[in-house]
């Protein structure tokens, strides 16, 4: 076939023809094979068949003696016939030891030297199964000499039989194998055959071109695309992923690894085993904030697996809690206003009236209560503690909530990573006064003790609420969990677990409360204080 031609079938077609091509060599090789056998075999065969006839020729008395007494025709002449008769050989020629025959089937040869050299049977030696052409045409001839009683060699006896007679049969052999041969080529046909449709199914009638083109296509899309994604089969293994799926998430992701075997995110776990499509999931990977979304993949009603994309919004994040650190300071500041405007118009009020003596007194009282914005006292000098834990305390206030700090509380040192401190403090803080507001205890209160230690920070955040129930105290803190009713949840806690424990900390439930007290939540930061004293 020409090459163009077969360069342009499909390659499934190439490959079924190359298969039976194959198929083909290899039993022609084969038949070669075995026809060389059988007609070695065959010719070993005749030649064995006559040699056994010559040397039972060449014991017979009357040959030893005719050969030995050079004799022709006669006796000699009539064993031979009836030998060649009985055996159905070409021929039983006796020579006498110079090779003259004394005994042919063509009573004319006899006296005649012998037409094939008779040196190696003179000589005291077998002959066997040599292919050699005599004056009766080409034949399987064996030879032995004749022996004289005293042992000396007196002549030879030749046996042949015709080269057709052993070719007939090896075209009968190979007839019967050229059949087997037949059926075996059919077979590998018809295996070849079912290999190259399962190869065109499973490929789905793709070229290996389409098929490269479509791994660097894929190559492309993984690699070339800002968002991580990962692919899990339908088996829970990982069957594709990028660079950026594994930095996202902070670890290795091997294809074929068992995605129970990796340690991820409870809420990626429960993602990838959605059957409906899951958007814009948060999700905690380590020290960051990710955005999830989910499509599980069918074709032809087979399950394909789940596809993940990930987004990393842990930027968006800090600055939203940046954010929401200066709206808590901002409202601080409001509620101070507010008040220190009460003040001032009540003092105003008074004088107005001409009550100096209660305006006096008023401003005694003013004098002797205030201390330090929001309440701590000297107790905290870190200005970024204290302006977060006043901002909380504003908005505490306006929730009808008590937030204070505890009597033993005790920094100087100053905060080295304010992010982390906000992550933390702010979140303990924030679930306190919502366990505290929606508890049943009143007055609502929460307490907050701050405690140094080294360069190290300990923290301890007590409400008034009902406690942590029984049914979320193992999980608190995996994210999704919240007492909440409102959906986007469950991720305050886990941060700030995640925060602490990115520092070499932690934060844990130390008592879930209960009837007569709330919850307490306490977290170790490493680290996060500069030893020195705040001025």
């Amino acid at each position: 076939m020409d090459n163009g031609v077969f360069a342009r079938l499909r390659f499934s077609r190439q490959i079924l023809i190359l298969q039976i091509a194959v198929v083909a060599l290899v039993l022609v090789v084969g038949m070669a094979l075995v026809s060389w056998l059988l007609w070695s075999t065959l010719r070993d065969q005749y030649g064995e068949r006559a040699l056994g006839i010559a040397h039972t020729v060449s014991v017979d008395p009357v040959v030893v003696a005719g050969a030995a007494a050079r004799r022709p025709g006669g006796e000699l002449e009539e064993r031979v016939r009836a030998v060649t008769a009985r055996t159905g050989a070409l021929f039983v020629v006796i020579t006498d030891d110079q090779g003259i025959r004394l005994a042919h089937p063509d009573p004319a040869q006899i006296g005649e030297r012998v037409s094939t050299d008779p040196s190696e049977a003179l000589a005291g030696n077998d002959v066997v199964s040599e292919v050699q052409e005599g004056t009766l045409g080409v034949s399987v001839r064996s030879k032995t000499p004749i022996r004289a009683p005293e042992g000396r060699v007196v002549g030879e006896v030749s046996v042949g039989y015709r080269i057709g007679a052993a070719t007939g049969d090896l075209i009968r052999l190979v007839l019967l194998s050229a059949a087997f041969a037949a059926g075996a080529l059919a077979l590998g046909a018809g295996a070849s055959a079912l290999l190259t449709r399962r190869l065109h199914r499973l490929t789905h009638g793709l070229e290996p071109r389409e098929l490269t083109e479509l791994l660097y296509e894929r190559e492309a899309v993984l690699h070339g695309i800002g968002e991580g994604m990962l692919a899990v089969d339908a088996k829970g293994r990982v069957s594709a992923r990028n660079a950026e799926a594994e930095r996202l998430l902070g670890r290795p992701l091997p294809v074929g690894a068992e995605l129970s075997a990796l340690d991820l995110s409870p809420r990626l776990r429960r993602a990838v085993a959605q059957t409906e499509s899951v958007d814009n999931l948060l999700a905690v990977a380590g020290d960051r904030v990710l955005v999830v979304n989910s499509r599980a993949v069918h074709r032809d009603d087979r399950d394909l697996g789940t596809v993940l994309t990930l987004r990393d919004r842990t930027d968006l994040d800090a600055l939203t809690r940046e954010l929401d650190a200066v709206r808590s300071l901002s409202d601080g500041l409001r509620a101070q206003r507010h008040e220190f405007r009460n003040r001032l118009h009540t003092l105003s009020g008074l004088l107005q009236l001409g009550h100096n003596g209660e305006a006096i007194e008023y401003l005694q009282t003013l004098t002797e209560t205030a201390i330090a914005p929001g309440g701590l006292g000297d107790a905290v000098t870190d200005p970024y503690l204290r302006a977060l834990v006043s901002a909380k305390i504003a908005q505490a206030r306006e929730k009808d909530v008590e937030l204070r700090l505890s009597d033993d509380s005790w920094v100087r040192g100053t905060v080295t990573d304010p992010s982390v401190a906000n992550t933390v403090v702010g979140n303990l803080l924030d679930n306190a006064v919502h366990a505290a507001r929606i508890g049943p205890r009143r007055p609502a209160t929460v307490e907050i003790a701050l405690l140094q230690q080294g360069a190290d920070l300990h923290v301890s955040v007590v409400d008034s609420g009902a406690g942590v129930a029984a049914t979320i105290r193992d999980t608190v803190f995996d994210e999704g969990v919240s007492t909440k009713l409102t959906p986007g949840h469950g991720l305050g806690l886990a941060l700030a677990r995640q925060a602490a424990r990115a520092r070499g900390g932690d934060v844990w439930l130390a008592d879930p409360g209960g009837e007569h007290r709330g919850a307490l939540f306490v977290a170790a930061l490493p680290g996060l204080l500069s030893e020195e004293e705040h001025p």
